[in-house]
């Protein structure tokens, strides 16, 4: 039943939800390594900054392409069956780059499957359609909580996956060798058809009745859409910003550890792994936040201080400082994704959620997609710092723009409360 708890006092949650967390923080685990060795990887083929930056666009410039399609068409189609297709899609692109060393073969499996973009476990360009599915599934207060519990668990996945990516330094396989890189294309492969599992376990009910938005309620159907139209723009207009932002630095932190203070995988791996694992914990606390405050003020309270810390990343004199600034960074800035991601499907009706959640993750994606390039071809020419300057002022911005357009929705999640 959706009104009962569990022992803990959190809602109970139902059963396709539980597969679907399940089956993210199974994806996460292999975004977690590929986010650690990717870019080192392409470093140790010989690939310039600005090239690493080139290959990682074109895996978010495909996302976005499909994001554009895949999202309108869950609105309309099974969304089970779409996330099937993209687990089958990278399971085989995972197995194509574990046993090919053509590189053609490689950046045309990063390009499907998105390797290094660390998306915290979320489908990829199919993430509309599990943010959708989850908003069917769930509503008001528990929907921001399950949220921010998806988020979560895709977190500590990435940590947990992040960790993985050092251990052949463990067993005595060093990462000079390039077959070595390879090898860690398994634990994608692995979590892909684990996924594949557990989204076969999930079913999809009936469509349930329109729900109108409290922000909306009262209004025509005309004027329902227009305002939705009107947020949606909005939305994306903001998280644009962000995703440039994001792109400048974030796919390409390992390079940038790599590159500044001289290490490999053995220590960035664990390094990134306290991040995942701290976002997960931020964004447990989120949860919390979002349900006692209100999701857009536990967005601006926990991004203010994940602003503050991105800015003294660059200013660190250690590889310890710097890492454990920018982990410390990731508890308050990643931890809001899950937060983030239910203010966007609470912005329409139901049946438009997959339209806001692509609105949502294509806003991001597209933008993303031009950091790395810029961001890999600062780094290469020994620019430490700008990156982060850049990428302060960005969320600066988007923070500005987030208060202004959405404050009024927290007034409307305390009315249904």
């Amino acid at each position: 039943m959706p009104g009962e708890l569990d022992l803990a006092g959190n809602p109970r949650l139902p059963r396709n939800v539980q597969w679907l967390i399940a089956a993210r923080t199974a994806r996460s685990l292999g975004q977690g390594v590929t986010v650690v060795s990717f870019s080192l990887y392409l470093d140790a083929l010989g690939y310039s900054g600005a090239a690493i930056g080139v290959v990682l666009m074109a895996g978010l410039l495909f996302g976005a392409l499909l994001t554009l399609i895949v999202g309108p068409l869950s609105d309309r189609r099974g969304r089970r069956g779409l996330l099937l297709a993209y687990e089958c899609s990278a399971a085989l692109a995972s197995l194509a780059a574990m046993l090919s060393a053509d590189e053609i073969v490689l950046i045309a499996a990063a390009t499907i499957a998105g390797f290094g973009r660390g998306a915290n476990g979320a489908a990829g360009p199919f993430a509309p359609v599990e943010q959708a599915w989850l908003a069917r599934e769930v509503s008001g207060a528990t929907r921001r909580h399950v949220f921010a519990l998806n988020a979560t668990f895709g977190f500590f996945g990435m940590a947990a996956g992040a960790a993985l990516a050092a251990s052949p330094s463990l067993f005595g396989h060093g990462f000079r060798d390039i077959a070595t890189y390879r090898l860690l294309f398994l634990i994608p492969l692995v979590g892909s058809l684990a996924s594949i599992g557990l989204i076969g376990l999930a079913r999809e009910g009936a469509v349930p009745p329109a729900e109108i938005p409290r922000h909306l309620d009262g209004a025509s159907g005309k004027e329902v859409a227009r305002r939705e139209n009107r947020q949606l723009r909005r939305l994306a207009a903001t998280n644009a910003i962000n995703g440039l932002a994001i792109g400048v630095i974030g796919p390409l932190i390992a390079f940038w550890l790599a590159r500044r203070f001289g290490q490999g995988p053995a220590l960035i791996g664990p390094a990134l792994a306290a991040s995942f694992l701290l976002g997960g914990f931020g964004s447990s606390l989120s949860g919390w936040l979002s349900v006692r405050f209100g999701a857009v003020r536990s967005v601006l309270w926990m991004r203010f201080c994940g602003l503050v810390l991105l800015f003294a990343v660059p200013f660190a004199e250690t590889f310890g400082a710097a890492s454990t600034l920018y982990a410390l960074r990731s508890a308050f800035n990643q931890g809001t994704a899950g937060t983030r991601q239910s203010v966007a499907v609470e912005l329409t009706r139901v049946e438009r959620r997959g339209l806001a959640a692509s609105v949502q993750s294509l806003s991001l994606q597209i933008p993303r997609a031009a950091g790395p390039v810029l961001g890999g071809w600062l780094i290469h020419a020994g620019e430490f710092v700008l990156p982060f300057l850049l990428a302060t002022a960005l969320q600066a911005l988007y923070l500005f723009l987030y208060r202004l357009y959405f404050s009024p929705l927290d007034r409307a999640q305390r009315s249904e409360a």
